[in-house]
Order: structure tokens, then sequence, then C-alpha cells
């Protein structure tokens, strides 16, 4: 192998080409070799094919294929990476769960599809010349091959245990080496692939986009070209919006960012031009960008599909719901204190790097379809002791990040854009979301102050429905002792979350009751219809949707989605959004289900299901324009972090918002019964708020 060809995490950069020119020598071997089982042979020919594809891949990008190619030939190669799993074949896919346990029986179908989903990570591997990541996946693969080789010989099928003791080992024994570089990546990064690809490309060669190895669709190829026809002017204004939103971040919430060195750059492919800026304008106040990789592995799936990183297309959402359950066919109490004890490792190897380390930068993007998963039987599912062992990790894991990236001396920026999926009229949209995104804060925060001062008059706050959500919650607040000094709701402007346009609380849990209704919503790119979630004492004790037939359907797709397999979870937040101008533009585009949860949480309220706003930075004295501290960081759950700290946090915070069309009434209530209304009909009506209501009527 070429010196080219080294892993900067390994010592013996030799040896792990040595095993990789092994392995695959061995796999191009299997497709003349016969089990004398058909549907196991036709599977494992299917699964070294795609390992044949990763080496020719790798060869082929090392050879400089990605310079030399045309468009149309680094178009058809990368359809062909993941052909297999696109909807249009995902029916005779082995890594359609379904079509696995049909062709190969239940657990073998179960296990074996899932060794598929892992194989299928080399991709970003072969483009990233990262021979370690390759290697331990095919070694992998032939040690299960070799099993079912063996066995075969002697007439039979392996045991089923052992196929999957081979598996469980390998995210065992792996543990360690995957968390330190995925942590590496992000605090550390001292080489980046991506951003070289940034920085050293010519962004006007639409080429540039196949160098990530990620999937490249219309959406990444005709954002690019989108932003290439906005001048370095207009590019510069959208960057300094969303760097600056990152700096003041810190500076609002009283945090040093001259102490910090690197911030991570998150986003999706076609924005390179504003982050090419981004990176430049990070530099310019002291800071390193990082930019790491979605990385879609069982190492890291852990009962979400959700992508945390750069990434390109998503080639088939349903592949990876489908698969986002993986873990539990190795999970244990064993896994998970590995698990752990890598986090700790990893922790402790970059602890200099994690130190200085400011936070995410993020770039959403909203508009493509709709995705509304398939529950499917034939996908691997976690058991009750398995949901709370994962629930119980992911709260040990935040505890043992925490401890390196301290979460009161970080901050973090969300902006988000459309893609072109969201219509014909992407470029006019597009140019509304940067109005959004550019709105002045200054108008938004003297009516929002309007808003806190008549709120801090309030003992709790009563939000009904109309139009036939059937919200109706009582949402009791902090009590303040001195109001001249200290208020319950922060005023939020255009900092960490990109647009302007919320006020928002932690409440007070006990005496905070009712019903959560919306007609429909989209968390985290999934659709839930008629959301009913009943509340008691802040804390969840019932929900339901219509999107299946069964109500059993429906509160697993809740409770996986939602509440993260938690029995039950606290109301972190409660929010009244003021963004009415991107309500009505939504409503003008029809494109209100496209909204990502940054900009719909700010058009109406919502509650916020999880940890409070203020997780894991509740010592953190903040303070409003006004001068006036916030008081309401905590709840009575997250108090239990001075004396128990395992039960004070969940490790989510999902936002879910009442459209302003649905909201019949937010009403203040003082302590003698006396109330301010806010919002009536959906419109505000609290003198000196009028002004919001223009977009909405105009």
């Amino acid at each position: 192998m070429s010196e080219e060809l080294y892993y900067e995490f390994t010592t013996d950069s030799e040896m792990i080409g040595e095993r990789y020119q092994l392995a695959v020598s061995r796999i191009k071997e299997i497709k003349n070799e016969n089990l004398g089982r058909p549907e196991f042979d036709e599977y494992f020919r299917t699964v070294s094919g795609f390992i044949e594809m990763m080496d020719d891949t790798l060869k082929w990008s090392i050879d400089g294929g990605l310079e030399k190619d045309s468009m149309e030939e680094l178009g058809k190669r990368n359809k062909a990476l993941y052909e297999d799993i696109l909807p249009e074949h995902y029916d005779s896919s082995f890594g359609n769960p379904e079509v696995a346990v049909q062709k190969l029986g239940e657990d073998f179908g179960k296990i074996l599809s899932s060794l598929y989903f892992e194989i299928r990570s080399m991709i970003p591997s072969a483009f990233e010349h990262n021979l370690f990541d390759m290697v331990i996946r095919a070694e992998l693969f032939l040690e299960v091959y070799g099993a079912f080789a063996s066995s075969c010989e002697a007439g039979k099928l392996p045991e089923y245990e052992a196929i999957r003791q081979i598996m469980y080992w390998f995210y065992s024994d792996y543990a360690e080496e995957e968390r330190c570089i995925r942590f590496a990546q992000m605090v550390a990064p001292e080489s980046d692939f991506a951003r070289d690809i940034i920085m050293k490309s010519d962004l006007t060669d639409l080429r540039y986009l196949y160098k990530f190895g990620e999937y490249i669709t219309d959406n990444e190829l005709k954002t690019a070209e989108h932003l290439n026809t906005l001048s370095q002017e207009e590019i510069d204004k959208l960057a300094t919006t969303y760097t600056e939103g990152y700096r003041i971040g810190f500076a609002m919430t009283g945090k040093d960012i001259t102490i910090k060195k690197t911030a991570a750059i998150v986003y999706e492919l076609g924005f390179e031009r504003i982050v090419k800026k981004a990176v430049s304008n990070f530099k310019e106040i002291g800071l390193q960008s990082s930019i790491y990789r979605a990385n879609m592995s069982v190492f890291t799936m852990l009962g979400s599909a959700r992508r945390s990183g750069y990434t390109g297309a998503v080639p088939n959402k349903q592949f990876d719901y489908d698969h986002k359950d993986d873990d539990a066919l190795y999970l244990d109490g064993a896994l998970v204190t590995r698990r752990l004890e890598a986090m700790r490792a990893a922790g402790e190897k970059y602890k200099k790097e994690a130190k200085v380390f400011g936070g995410p930068a993020v770039i959403e993007t909203f508009g493509e379809k709709p995705f509304a998963p398939v529950p499917k039987k034939d996908a691997v599912h976690y058991s009750d002791t398995q949901k709370k062992l994962l629930s119980d990790f992911k709260i040990q894991n935040s505890l043992i990040m925490n401890e390196y990236i301290i979460g009161k001396e970080r901050s973090f920026t969300i902006i988000a854009f459309p893609v072109p999926e969201i219509g014909p009229n992407f470029p006019e949209i597009f140019n509304e979301v940067v109005k959004i995104n550019t709105l002045d804060y200054k108008l938004y925060q003297n009516i929002q102050q309007k808003i806190i001062d008549a709120l801090d008059e309030a003992v709790y706050v009563e939000v009904k429905g109309m139009n036939g959500n059937r919200t109706d919650m009582k949402v009791m607040l902090h009590e303040l002792k001195d109001k001249a000094h200290e208020t319950n709701f922060e005023n939020c402007v255009a900092d960490v979350n990109i647009p302007v346009g919320e006020v928002f609380t932690s409440p007070v849990l006990k005496g905070t009751n009712g019903t959560l209704h919306v007609s429909g919503v989209y968390l985290e790119g999934l659709f839930f219809k008629n959301l009913e979630i009943t509340f008691e004492d802040g804390c969840i004790k019932d929900y339901n949707c219509s999107n299946f037939e069964s109500d059993e359907e429906n509160k697993k797709y809740i409770s996986d989605n939602i509440l993260f397999n938690h029995k039950t979870l606290p109301i972190g937040e409660f929010a009244i959004g003021t963004n009415t101008t991107a309500y009505q533009i939504a409503r003008d585009y029809s494109i209100a289900d496209k909204l990502p949860i940054l900009i719909a949480e700010k058009t109406g309220p919502h509650f916020a299901v999880g940890d409070t706003c203020y997780s894991h930075e509740e010592d953190n004295i903040t303070y409003n324009p006004d001068g006036k501290s916030i008081i309401a960081r905590d709840n009575e759950i997250s108090l239990n972090r001075k004396t128990d700290p395992d039960k004070a946090y969940f490790s989510c915070h999902t936002d879910i918002t009442i459209p302003y069309d649905e909201l019949g009434e937010i009403r203040a209530v003082k302590e003698n019964g006396e109330g301010i209304v806010i919002i009536s009909n959906g419109e505000f009506v609290l003198p000196g708020t009028e002004e919001l209501n223009i977009p909405i009527k105009g």
C-alpha cells in the first residue's frame, strides 16, 4: 500500500496496511466459493462485492479519480455506492430487515442485515483513505463468513449465539478506538478532511461535492449552484450572521470566548461558500474550525436515526430508521460499562483540547419531502431492560462528557436555510429565509420585553387551543422575590438560536398540569399526527397520536422518538414565539410543514420535554438586556444535580409548537386571579405588541 494509506491514530500503519491487503485478498475469493446454502451464498457474495467496490473506490480516489473524472462520471459512481439501499431498490436489499428475515430466517436475517449496515459505513472511510476503519469491518465480515463456511462444510449452520458473540466483541473491543477517533475529530482538528476540501477546492467547480464520499442529489448540487449566484458580499453577510450569533452567544451569557480554541461547524453539503467564509470568520476571533462527519454506524446510532455532524443527502431515511435500534442485538450491562470507560478514555486523551472546545455552530436545512417511517416487526427493537440501560448510558455519558467539555463554559449557534426540494419557489423562499434570519433584533428585543414584564406579574400562565386544538395547560412560574432585579423569562434574540423571536423559561413542575395537543408537527424530521400529551405536576403522564392504526404502535412511536425510552419526561421549557414574519412566510409559500423546529418554535408558543434550556449551566447567572437576572434556570428534577446528578438529566430536549392559528389564548394570571391576556385568537393583544400582528394581517 502507498504511504498515503496510513491511519493517523495508529502507531503501526504498516501493520494496518498488511492486514487490509490480506483481508481484501481473502474477500475477493468469496464470489467463487459455495456454502451449499444458496440464500447465504447470495448474502455473502452481495456483501463481499460491496467491500470489493470499497477497495476499488479507495484505489480510484488515491489515483486522482476525483480530480480526473467528469461530473457525469462522478455522479454515476456516487449513485452506485448507494444504489442498493435507495428506496427504489430497498425491497430487494439485504439492508432491509424484512428482506433479510424473509431470505435468511428471523435470527440470522436480523443480525446479518445489521452486519451489512455496519459494512456500509466503510464508504466515507474509502474517501478519507482511512484503512483502520475499513480493515476492522472487513475482518469482522471475514470472521462471520468463516463461521458460516466451517459450519456449512460440516453440513449445518453455525449457532446464532456464536455469530452474535463475534459481533458483540467487535463492538466491545473497538469501543475505545472508535470513541477516541470521533472525539478527536470534534475537539482536536489538526488535520481535517472536510475542511481541507472546502478551503482548497474551486467551489465553482461542483465536482468538489463528490470528494466527501457522501450521497449527492439535486439538493446539494442546486444549493451550491444557487450560492454561486450570490455575490461575495451576500455570502459574507450570511456567514457573518451565523458566526456573530456564535460570538454573541458567549457574550450574552457572560462566557469568555477568548479561552476557546475550536468551534465545530455542523452542516449539510451544498453550503460550502458560507462555510468557507465562516471558517475565516472564526479564525479572526481565534477559533479553529472542526468539521466532522456524521458517522452512521452501530457504534453511534444508539436508538436514534438522527445524523450529528456534516452530511450529504440521506439515501434512504427508512434504512436509517430500520437500523437505529440494531444495538439491541448486543447491548448489556458490560457493554454499557465498556462504552462509558471508552468515553472516559477519550476525554482523558484529549483533555486539553476538550477544555478549549467552544461548542457547535450548526447550519440546518429544511424543505425535503417529509418522512413518516414505517414501523417494521422484523427490525431490531430494544427490550424494556435494554431501554433502561440505554437511557442510563446516555445520562452517564453526558455527565462524563460535561467533565471535559464543561457545559457552563461552552456555547453554540444554529441557523437554518431551505434546500431546492422545497419546491419551484426555492430562490424566493431562500431570500425570504435570509430576511427572517436577519430581522431587526432590537425591535423584537423591545417588544419581547413588554411580554416578559407582563409574565413576571404572574404566578402561572394559561395556554388554550382553538380550531380543534385541545390544548389546555396551566404552567406554574418561579416566585420572584425581587421583581426589580429578577425575571423568569429570557429575552431571546438572534444569538445562539437564529432567527429572533421568543421568550422562554423553565417552569415550576408542581402544579403544571393539563393537555398539550397539536394537529400535526414534525420533530427531528418525523411527522406526528394529532400528538397529544397529558402532564401532571409537570411530567408526562400519558400520550398518544394517530399516525398508526393501533394505540400500541402510536405510543411506541412517541416513546422511541420523543421520550427516548424514558418512562416520563418533565417540561424543561415553556416559551412564546414572536416571529410572526416567519409564520406568515410559511403560510404564503405553504411550507409550514417543512419548517425546522429552529424556525417553527418561533411561530407560536412551545413546550419542550426533557432537560431545561440551562442543562449543565444552571449555576451560570445570566441577564436580560434590561439587567435583570434570569432566576428560572432549574426545576425540581434538575435540582437533583446537587445531590444525585444521575437523576437530574435526560440528555434530550424536544420542542413542540402550537401554531398561532390553533392558539386560542395565552393569559398570565396574577396571585389575585386577575389575568393579563398576551395572545387571543391567534393575535398578540398585549399593549405594545401589536406590531407583531402586521405580517399576519398584511
